[in-house]
């Protein structure tokens, strides 16, 4: 419960239509935090007083007469909700809204190799090693990805899928993980032993792969304008190489594609915990994805790979929709080898449940070479115990398709979310909004005005220093 976003939507409703005084909103405020807080009804209203006390004083700057000031603080709104947009949802919403973030921090990308305009799983910069030749450099990547929302109750859980999820972005860009780090936000009533709880799912992934926890932050969430206990955390990965990345683009009409199988991570254990297939919790308790890919490193074969992706952002669809816009490449899949990688279980809880195993993140490696390389690389990856087979192929039509059970070809576009897999998302729906071209346009205007409030920021601090 956001008690600071509570109240400046009151006083906002409040300057509007006058229907509700101050002392109204107290109480209103105060019954809520006796909803949260182990206190008396006085000690309450005094809380409630300090919040629409400090909310109100930040509301002064809007008459300040600094006007760098006001232009800094005020939000430039796209009238857009992220919930409307499906930000976060894995779908054409969320994608065009990362394209839009990759658009404010393109400036920023002078020196690194992969950075968030090519969409892809995580960056990489060159860094020379200190008297070296050019060919001995050192390519670093980094990822970071936050915790599965509906696992805030489960801790551990959370904590040991978003672990696998950032050095998974790693690994696909060829690098051999090196060092974990991690970001916890509990809110104000959050029981400590969540802290612990979450700790011990990355420590356990951390362990089992032999890569080391090196740093870390431990805040509130909103401090204490947040009531309730939930946690929201992220975990980042580091990663080292000597051979370029095996980004999207680099592959190539004529390439194989190749996939390992699937059994799932955050995603399908929310998907199985909402829903009661308990059992299929313990499918998504593996490693196998960084055994691939570290085989791959192993046996050398990174530099020969031309790209490397995890099947995660709205499953299959949005991967190869994003590699095809990408790279201007068609690429060609074949249902049935598709269905065939995903874990047996995994597949039978997902057609029970009518969710596409198309349109969720399977967690599945998906490796892109040549021919003959293909082939060294299903060796590779089956000397460490994990299953991959060729599941289509790469050419130069620009549009992902699909060869269906019954020989029928369908192109593959991205959902407006990823497929519904909660009750609730289905209730919300993947259904493409009728006026999303001008949801679009609306944040896309946000998006301008944040560059160039950026520009004059920089601009006024270069002026002043």
């Amino acid at each position: 419960m956001d008690i600071e976003g509570f109240v400046r939507d009151k006083l906002a409703k409040q300057d509007n239509s006058k229907n509700q005084d101050e002392k109204s909103l107290e109480n209103l405020l105060a019954n809520i935090i006796m909803e949260y807080k182990d206190i008396n009804h006085e000690n309450a209203i005094l809380m409630a007083q300090s919040v629409i006390d400090e909310v109100q004083t930040t509301l002064n700057i809007e008459t300040s007469n600094d006007l760098f000031l006001k232009d800094i603080i005020n939000i430039p709104k796209s009238e857009i909700a992220m919930g409307e947009m499906g930000v976060g949802s894995r779908g054409a919403g969320d994608f065009f809204v990362h394209r839009k973030i990759a658009e404010i921090v393109a400036s920023t990308k002078s020196s690194s190799l992969v950075n968030p305009e090519a969409q892809d799983d995580g960056g990489v910069v060159k860094s020379p090693v200190s008297g070296s030749k050019e060919d001995e450099d050192v390519y670093i990547t980094t990822a970071v990805d936050g915790i599965h929302s509906r696992l805030s109750e489960y801790p551990f859980l959370g904590g040991f899928h978003v672990t696998r999820a950032s050095l998974r972005d790693v690994c696909v860009m060829g690098a051999e993980p090196v060092a974990i780090i991690s970001d916890l936000h509990l809110a104000d009533d959050g029981d400590v032993g969540k802290l612990f709880d979450f700790t011990a799912g990355v420590a356990t992934v951390s362990e089992l792969i032999d890569v080391p926890i090196v740093a870390g932050s431990t805040l509130r969430v909103g401090g204490d304008m947040v009531l309730g206990d939930r946690l929201v955390s992220a975990v980042g990965s580091i990663g080292v190489s000597k051979y370029p990345p095996t980004a999207r683009k680099r592959a190539e009409s004529g390439d194989v594609i190749l996939l390992t199988e699937g059994s799932g991570g955050g995603t399908i254990t929310t998907t199985a915990i909402y829903n009661g297939f308990f059992d299929v919790v313990w499918e998504t308790m593996d490693i196998g994805f960084i055994k691939a890919s570290n085989a791959l490193v192993k046996d050398d074969l990174v530099k020969d790979v031309h790209a490397m992706t995890d099947v995660t952002n709205g499953g299959l669809r949005g991967d190869a929709h994003e590699i095809s816009s990408t790279t201007g490449l068609g690429l060609k899949f074949y249902q049935d080898d598709i269905r065939n990688m995903v874990t047996p279980k995994v597949l039978n809880m997902l057609e029970t449940l009518d969710i596409d195993p198309l349109g969720v993140s399977i967690d599945s490696l998906m490796i892109v070479a040549p021919e003959d390389v293909a082939k060294k690389v299903k060796n590779s990856v089956e000397s460490v115990g994990v299953k991959i087979a060729e599941i289509g192929t790469v050419d130069n039509t620009g549009i992902p398709r699909m060869i269906n059970s019954d020989g029928k070809e369908e192109i593959l576009e991205p959902l407006f979310r990823e497929a519904a897999y909660t009750k609730i998302k289905k209730l919300v729906g993947e259904t493409t909004p009728e006026d999303f071209e001008i949801m679009k346009e609306k944040v896309q205007k946000a998006a301008d005005n944040s560059i160039k409030k950026k520009e004059r920021v920089i601009n006024y601090i270069k002026n002043n220093s």
